[in-house]
């Protein structure tokens, strides 16, 4: 599903982050590798006590193969927008599929305000508007310039259902495509699908699925609103393909990212507990049968 050109240069394997520090000059964003790396670390066992799972469905090639496939710079992952635990998941899912690089991302510059402490962690703020959107475009270009970076955005704009059709993006990302980034031949934007759903267990399942890269280079001449509607097309795709994976509830479609609590816990899970004991039999919190 990814074919994307690599350019020059040799690839290295995925190791285990190289946080840079990083300073927005746009936004006054400095990035804390520190900070960083102790969120991640407290979000993974933030998202095991909520959910079954975290997985990834598995394509060609695997996700766990899309850091040494796309290129180091320029690129932009961008989803739909189902829920507030989105960016939460890009912590995580970014963090063990792209290690070597840094993850920024926008957010509402009046709720940064309340949270500055995300500016440690690679969020900066876009206010409404035209200036907001100059603001948007030139933060965007400074961190897609750096080989160590990435930039995530939930392109929608607001919460939306996963199934509402057709899907629809803000005209940011169509702007970057148009605009391009110096001195850059081309970026590179990754749709990422993403649905939380009830399976067979107590807590839901978060599914995220990778489709076809957009590649905007250099020498295209598509206005923005063609650009964005050849973004919104892919990702409609990558959602369509998810929603169909998920019908299934069959975690052997995906790779697990994160295992979560099992179980149901209580009188329940205690007495199930005192009977495979009695029976000299090993627990398993697990309603379903296979996993």
């Amino acid at each position: 599903m990814v074919a994307v050109s690599q350019g020059s240069g040799s690839r290295r394997s995925p190791v285990a982050p190289a946080r840079p520090a990083v300073r927005i000059e746009e936004q006054g964003v400095r990035f804390s590798p520190l900070l960083y790396r102790c969120f991640a670390f407290w979000l993974r066992g933030y998202l095991r006590r909520h959910f079954d799972a975290v997985r990834a469905l598995r394509t060609d090639p695997e996700p766990s193969r899309l850091e040494e496939l796309l290129p180091r710079r320029g690129l932009v992952v961008y989803s739909n927008h189902p829920s507030w635990w989105d960016p939460i998941l890009f912590y995580v899912a970014g963090g063990m599929l792209f290690p070597g690089r840094a993850g920024f991302g926008p957010m509402d510059a009046a709720q940064l305000e309340r949270y500055r402490f995300f500016r440690r962690l690679g969020v900066f703020g876009v206010a409404p508007g035209r200036r907001g959107a100059l603001s948007f475009l030139r933060a965007s270009e400074q961190i897609l310039a750096r080989q160590d970076c990435l930039l995530w955005v939930t392109a929608q704009g607001e919460f939306a259902d996963v199934r509402r059709r057709p899907t629809r993006l803000q005209g940011g990302l169509g702007h970057l495509a148009e605009r391009g980034v110096e001195p850059l031949d081309q970026l590179v934007f990754l749709p990422c699908a993403v649905e939380l759903v009830h399976w067979d267990e107590r807590l839901p399942q978060a599914l995220l699925a990778f489709g076809a890269p957009v590649v905007a280079g250099r020498r295209d001449r598509r206005s923005a609103g063609r650009w964005t509607g050849e973004l919104e097309h892919a990702l409609e795709a990558a959602q369509d393909l998810l929603c169909a994976a998920a019908q299934s509830r069959d975690p052997g479609r995906f790779t697990t990212l994160l295992d979560g609590r099992r179980g149901v816990g209580g009188v329940y899970d205690l007495s199930r507990r005192v009977r495979a004991l009695l029976r000299g039999e090993s627990f398993d919190a697990a309603h379903a049968e296979t996993r």
